[in-house]
């Protein structure tokens, strides 16, 4: 097959657990870049931290899904490609649901030209968000939902155990609005939950970019390690899901990588498709 593009997911993928990319798979990701390979990075960070991220790939111009595929843009001048908002009746409807579970969103919003990806609610965010925050807050706004309307949400997000917000996603029926909903699993010993726009997902956001160029699904390959990679497996020409993959991922991918993220698995498998030692 004459693939011409390779979709990477980032933490448990390109990335290893020190969230670092490792030589190796910078190395056959710059020489894809040299062949014409299209290089897109699918994730489920905002696009600033995405970014930061990939720096040390900088240089292979990646286009970057972020957020799920909530937003796109192109690394090299940040320009816009496509962005697709959560409705803010459907965020309040959510809120609330979430509440009577003692549940506090992080809410991901396009403010990255502003200089802001989260706004937060809880001032003790340490405890209310169970470690999901750091300290660093130089990229977050402390906001009362219920006051004001709030235009740019990219994601709702959810950080606790797993039977928890189990409960939650079962008693969705009062949320008005289209909405897609995902699972994260392979983060942490926690899970986070995820609440975007209908079309704010990991496949959706590349098919319709990769229309744009005219590049058919089958010349694609994509790698992932967690549930919200499953449908870009599963839809690619070739979905290849990581060693250390959830299940459910394994389970969608046309094969799974010989080695982890944190034995440059990346490079393993697409050295070996492209013949690139």
């Amino acid at each position: 097959m004459n693939y011409k593009m390779v979709v990477l997911d980032l933490d448990g993928t390109l990335l290893d657990d020190d969230k670092l990319i490792s030589d190796k798979n910078a190395y056959i990701l710059h020489e894809l870049h040299k062949r014409g390979i299209h290089i897109v990075i699918a994730t489920g960070r905002n696009y600033y931290m995405a970014k930061v991220l990939t720096e040390k790939i900088k240089s292979t111009e990646p286009t970057i899904l972020a957020n799920n595929g909530a937003i796109s843009r192109y690394y090299q001048d940040d320009e816009l490609i496509e962005k697709n908002y959560l409705e803010y009746s459907t965020f309040l409807d959510i809120y609330r649901l979430g509440r009577k579970y003692n549940l506090n969103p992080i809410l991901h919003v396009d403010g990255y030209q502003e200089g802001y990806d989260l706004i937060l609610e809880c001032e003790n965010y340490k405890e209310a968000y169970l470690g999901y925050i750091k300290d660093d807050l130089r990229r977050a706004k402390f906001k009362d939902f219920q006051k004001e309307s709030i235009d740019n949400i990219l994601s709702v997000c959810y950080y606790e155990d797993y039977e928890k917000l189990s409960k939650l996603s079962k008693n969705i029926e009062s949320i008005r609005g289209d909405f897609n909903i995902i699972f994260n699993q392979n983060i942490s010993k926690r899970t986070v939950l995820e609440f975007l726009n209908i079309n704010g997902c990991k496949w959706c956001a590349l098919k319709k970019y990769i229309d744009s160029l005219g590049i058919d699904k089958d010349q694609v390959i994509a790698m992932g390690d967690d549930n919200n990679d499953i449908q870009l497996i599963k839809n690619v020409g070739l979905g290849i899901a990581m060693r250390n993959a959830t299940q459910q991922c394994k389970s969608a991918a046309d094969y799974i990588s010989r080695k982890t993220n944190n034995e440059s698995g990346v490079y393993y498998e697409l050295s070996e498709i492209f013949e690139i030692y």
